[in-house]
């Protein structure tokens, strides 16, 4: 069996589980990236191929661009796509032996469903566990920030507080209460504030819902907007850049890396952000002008940025929002499991 395999960091595990001509040292980095979480790479894999039946051994072939995509689809029986689009041309250039395109995610709009149900290939999907919990960690972010977790946690008595910076306080109980007797200042609550998500693609999308659940309303903004009723189903309202910018109190980036997105959000962009929104970034850090970046902070233009160092509204974490591995480990468990059985090999 062919299996044709769009590269991506994450999707070169499938040629180490499926292909015995895989690089020893291809296999060998795998399990060093995922000691810390699976010591026991080997059984791993030992146990997972016996779960998915004849679906191991498989050529894995592993393709960069779409051009050499179409090229190496003759034979393939399986297509695994994350941004590669998929219609009647790579259908065609298979030679008839594609039987199944599975997406490595959940979103679809690059396959055209029509032209594979025409030609009897299946179209499987998979909501990925690391583009939730990479959803996670923004908020982790979000909450940290409005609620000042990163610069309060530990403060219990006056001495840290006042070593931090603070004038707390100790309030005369017989008329007030004690909250925040360390006078902790400019904390925010989530609710009814407006949540933007520029780009509302996988994480875009996991995000709206956990900030609904927040009570907070959701805009989105890219190239292509939804129909109205898919925008009604994930409770979020169309705007554009600037009008996103200008109308929310957080703003979270969930665009790709690359020459369309690099600096994206600059010094005209961030000025016209609300004097203290919130900005996260768990994509990439090209997506934003970094000078610009660093003047806004320093004005206190902005209440908080990830992953900036040296700011006191800022709260940085390492490349820790996919983590742990086994979101995407089970990701590959539930992916190659639905392909053997959609493929009748288990």
């Amino acid at each position: 069996m062919i299996i044709v395999v769009e590269d991506d960091p994450f999707l070169r595990l499938i040629q180490v589980i499926l292909d015995p001509a895989t690089p020893a040292a291809r296999t060998a980095a795998f399990a060093d990236f995922l000691a810390h979480d699976l010591p026991d790479f080997a059984g791993w894999l030992a146990r997972l191929r016996a779960r998915i039946g004849s679906l191991y051994p498989a050529e894995v072939r592993l393709v960069a661009d779409e051009a050499d995509f179409r090229k190496n689809l003759a034979g393939a029986s399986v297509a695994v796509v994350e941004g590669f689009a998929i219609g009647e041309k790579e259908i065609a250039a298979a030679g008839g032996a594609l039987q199944a395109v599975q997406k490595y995610g959940h979103v679809t709009a690059g396959i055209d469903r029509a032209a594979c149900a025409a030609a009897g290939v299946r179209v499987l999907t998979v909501r990925r566990r690391a583009n939730i919990a990479t959803a996670e960690h923004a908020f982790a972010l979000l909450l940290a920030l409005a609620r000042k977790i990163h610069r309060a946690a530990g403060l219990i008595s006056v001495e840290q507080l006042r070593a931090a910076g603070y004038e707390p306080a100790r309030f005369d109980r017989a008329h007030t209460a004690n909250g925040n007797w360390g006078r902790i200042g400019a904390m925010r609550t989530l609710y009814g504030t407006q949540m933007g998500l520029v780009g509302f693609g996988e994480i875009g999308r996991e995000m709206a819902p956990r900030a609904a659940a927040f009570g907070m309303r959701v805009v989105y903004t890219q190239r292509r907007r939804l129909e109205a009723a898919e925008e009604a189903r994930r409770g979020a309202a169309y705007a554009s850049l600037d009008e996103l910018l200008a109308g929310s109190d957080c703003v979270s980036l969930h665009l790709p890396g690359g020459a369309a997105t690099r600096g994206i959000i600059g010094r005209r962009e961030l000025g016209l952000l609300k004097p203290g929104a919130l900005l996260i970034n768990v994509s990439q850090p090209q997506l934003i002008d970094r000078d610009a970046l660093m003047d806004a902070l320093a004005s206190g233009g902005l209440g908080g940025f990830d992953p900036l160092l040296g700011f006191a509204n800022v709260l940085v974490t390492p490349h820790l929002g996919a983590s742990p591995r086994f979101n995407s480990l089970d990701d590959f468990v539930e992916l190659l499991g639905n392909l053997a059985r959609a493929l009748g090999r288990v």
